[in-house]
């Protein structure tokens, strides 16, 4: 997985179009229909934490974790702007695959397509129990992904760019379909203090996986699936469906799942 060594200094400027208020209040309708409470949150790969500055400004404890050290960076500077009264988040600098914690949380949240960057089913095997461990008994387990349809068909062999005052970049896409493996390289130029530019190159990797193989692996985990979503949504996904949501409970409390909500999944993706 990459670190995001470079894009770090220029992430929320390229990600200012990421409708983060807009996730914000989608998982708090997720924690309302299924019925959970949390007081301590972690979100896994948590880059610049936009999210958990908002989770830490609506008075929720939150940790964040993320492999980069660069992006750790940009979100500690977020906890001077919290509001006096909420406790800064706890930022901790480790792999996703290989994260540890000293107790546990209510809801693990993995946002941003974070899931696709682990392109090793057994890696992603090993990061679901690994949550399934560290969750409160009946806790939940939440996360997107980019899905296949997007990376075949949206991003595919694309080529994009944009530029502010200070800095551009360019990316171009290329997904293998055998492979299932979507890879991009990114040119970054970023404006020195005397009018100058550097110029940065990073290449990032995302493996598509199925609503099927993301249920399989969670299930072999021991976490529960309660739910696959489209889109800031509680409808069911579509076949051009781009961003799905995916709901899991850790599996020493919580219902026996709800299987119509697959029917739709399996038959999409036959």
């Amino acid at each position: 997985m990459s670190s995001y060594e470079t894009f770090a200094k220029v992430y929320d400027t390229f990600m200012s179009n990421v409708p983060y208020d807009k996730w914000m209040k989608y998982i708090l309708k997720i924690w309302q229909k299924f019925d959970i409470e949390p007081k301590l949150i972690l979100d896994l790969a948590c880059g610049t934490g936009n999210m958990s500055f908002r989770l830490a400004e609506a008075g929720y404890e939150t940790i964040g974790i993320d492999l980069s050290e660069d992006m750790l960076e940009e979100a500690m500077e977020k906890n001077t702007e919290l509001s006096p009264d909420k406790k800064p988040v706890l930022y901790l600098n480790q792999d996703m695959r290989e994260f540890e914690l000293y107790g546990t949380v209510d809801c693990v949240l993995c946002l941003c397509d974070s899931i696709n960057y682990i392109t090793e089913e057994s890696d992603l095997l090993h990061v679901f129990r690994l949550v399934n461990n560290y969750l409160e008994p009946g806790g939940l387990f939440v996360f997107d992904i980019n899905t296949v349809y997007k990376f075949k068909n949206i991003l595919a062999d694309n080529s994009y760019g944009q530029t502010t005052e200070t800095a551009a970049y360019t990316w171009e896409n290329y997904y293998d379909e055998e492979e299932s493996i979507n890879e991009f390289y990114t040119n970054f130029f970023i404006e020195n203090p005397d009018g100058t530019y550097d110029r940065y190159e990073e290449y990032h990797y995302e493996r598509g996986y199925t609503a099927k193989k993301i249920k399989q692996l969670l299930e072999k985990a021991g976490l529960i699936l309660e739910g696959v979503f489209d889109d800031n949504t509680f409808d069911a996904p579509k076949e051009t469906s781009e961003r799905i949501y995916f709901i899991a409970r850790e599996s020493g409390k919580g219902p026996d799942g709800v299987s119509h909500v697959f029917d739709n999944i399996d038959k999409s993706e036959e």
